[in-house]
């Protein structure tokens, strides 16, 4: 929402604007300098990026023009999943927290946590890391290293589409100029007309390189950097899953390593101990509770 409020406000005022200076709308409306750009934006934007990036690039926009952060449920259930995870470690054979991260789907503990589980790559992450603390030869600081690695390696992955938006960004202006070009040879075409036909089609051609810069930094731009806002902030739950299972790993109890992952929460977004205690306490019903 926030995403669509600022375009109407950008457009709204740069056109606004343009005819409060006594400019005429009807100039502006070059769909075949429209055309140009955008075909090469995206002609360009298909040859620098294999086919799995446009795909997620066309996901991290639905992403980012929903808001898809992590809300305070999806926080609380993965703290949720995760105390209840340590406890079972604490109590339970190792047969029977197997039984949990070999198969998440039909596990009680995950089944509990829908958000959790429904995001598959944590899911997985968190049974990968619980079944190497289930072998017990790893210490502490390898594993760190090793999360380390792997959730940079997510986010390399997940920013991909904010690196190919931020290129197409970067080359609109000069795509802008190559359609202004051809306008302007358009223009050169016809220098025999009279002075009112020629100035239209050299303003034509100019509306080309307003659309490139317009293009560039009022609208790939911004949602180039709101996709990596919110891919940033769903990278933040490996973050917590890491210092939780260090924490416990190192010896602290479960509720006390919890308090280790809360803390990588932003101050903004990060749900009180008591929510925390509440939601641990009534697995599955406490993040419902809070997020009603």
């Amino acid at each position: 929402m926030g995403i669509i409020i600022g375009l109407v406000v950008t457009l709204g005022c740069v056109i606004g604007g343009f005819m409060a200076m006594g400019g005429h709308i009807d100039v502006l409306i070059q769909p075949w300098e429209a055309v140009i750009i955008c075909g090469a934006a995206l002609g360009t934007f298909l040859v620098a990026n294999p086919m799995s990036t446009v795909k997620d690039t066309a996901k991290a926009c639905g992403e980012a023009l929903k808001g898809a952060v992590p809300k305070e449920t999806e926080y609380l259930e993965t703290l949720g999943v995760l105390h209840s995870l340590m406890r079972e470690l604490r109590t339970k054979s190792r047969s029977e927290v197997e039984a949990h991260i070999d198969n998440p789907e039909e596990s009680t503990i995950f089944q509990a946590y829908p958000t959790v589980i429904k995001n598959k790559d944590l899911t997985n992450f968190i049974c990968d890391y619980c079944r190497i603390i289930i072998i017990g030869n790893a210490r502490p600081f390898e594993i760190e290293a090793l999360m380390d690695e792997e959730i940079q390696t997510i986010r390399r992955d997940k920013l991909k589409s904010y690196h190919a938006l931020v290129a197409m960004s970067e080359g609109l202006p000069a795509l802008g100029i190559v359609a202004a070009v051809l306008g302007v040879v358009k223009a050169m075409g016809a220098i025999d007309q009279p002075p009112e036909i020629l100035g239209g089609l050299v303003g034509a051609a100019l509306v080309g390189t307003f659309l490139g810069i317009f293009m560039s930094y009022a609208v790939v731009g911004p949602i180039a950097t709101k996709i990596k806002i919110v891919r940033e902030k769903k990278n933040r739950l490996y973050v917590i899953v890491k210092q939780t299972l260090l924490a416990y790993m190192n010896g602290s109890l479960p509720q006390v390593a919890l308090e280790f992952g809360r803390k990588t929460i932003s101050a903004y977004d990060r749900p009180s101990i008591d929510a925390v205690e509440q939601s641990t306490m009534n697995p599955g019903g406490g993040a419902e509770k809070q997020a009603a």
